[in-house]
């Protein structure tokens, strides 16, 4: 008897705005065997703005606000941790995904207040978030939002507690820093490939360092670098060395992704 076609993953990839998200979602595309949201109107293609089964309204998934936003952190108690919201999604997204992916690769900043209800609804899934320098995201999203450097950086060390809060819950997920991606892109796309376990690839774009026109921003405070150097970043766009983080039941896996 013939084995009934195994029906693809999805790899959700999430992220405070302007924190590389959509870089990183370009590099997992680029590997055999994953794909993500495509031809879509939807900014950037994400995801969240072609699904019915969780409500996105204007108010929904603010840049600077959504990750301290207790209505938005979406976990395994929520309402929506039911069949019907699985396949309301999978319904939605299924046109913008090409044929007989292995993975189904989908970006929204959101998905990093998400992780554990998607969890929830797709126990086989798996997760990336992408961290950036608090320091340039502030300068970044200064036209975008209407709040002083330090309290847009406040927003981010509030933002990554809740992430570290959450990981307990999760199987299989792993943080990347944007500064290593732009200082070493082929060891990034290695360490996505190993972490789906696809083959690699060549990365499929040049990769610049956006944190350049960001030098000089407003640095963090003695207080706030206490807290920012749990994930390697320190005052002055600095970066020191980060051990990273790769969660996975299989330890092959996790040895894998993490070098």
């Amino acid at each position: 008897m013939t084995n009934p076609k195994r029906p693809p993953r999805y790899l959700f990839i999430g992220g405070l705005h302007r924190s590389g998200t959509s870089l990183v979602n370009r590099l997992a595309n680029a590997l055999p065997g994953a794909g993500g949201i495509t031809g879509s109107a939807a900014p950037e293609n994400e995801g969240v703005y072609l699904q019915g089964a969780i409500a996105h309204t204007a108010q929904s998934g603010r840049p600077m606000h959504f990750a301290t936003n207790p209505a938005e952190h979406l976990t395994e108690t929520h309402l929506l941790n039911s069949l019907e919201t699985r396949q309301r999604l999978e319904h939605d997204w299924a046109p913008w995904f090409a044929p007989d992916l292995r993975w189904r690769i989908e970006k929204s900043p959101v998905n990093l207040t998400r992780m554990r209800l998607m969890q929830q609804l797709f126990p086989m899934a798996q997760f990336i978030v992408v961290l950036r320098h608090p320091e340039a995201v502030a300068a970044s999203v200064a036209s975008w939002v209407e709040a002083p450097a330090p309290a847009l950086i406040d927003h981010w060390l509030a933002a990554q507690a809740q992430l570290a809060q959450d990981l307990p819950y999760l199987h299989a997920v792993m943080i990347l820093r944007y500064e290593d991606i732009v200082a070493d892109p082929s060891q990034a796309l290695r360490r996505i490939a190993a972490f789906l376990d696809l083959p690699e690839a060549p990365p499929p774009e040049a990769v610049a360092d956006g944190n350049l026109p960001y030098h000089g921003a407003t640095p963090l405070t003695e207080a706030q670098a206490a807290l920012a150097r749990e994930w390697g970043y320190l005052p002055g766009l600095a970066v020191a060395p980060w051990q990273g983080l790769v969660q996975h039941p299989l330890r092959a896996i996790r040895e894998a992704a993490a070098v």
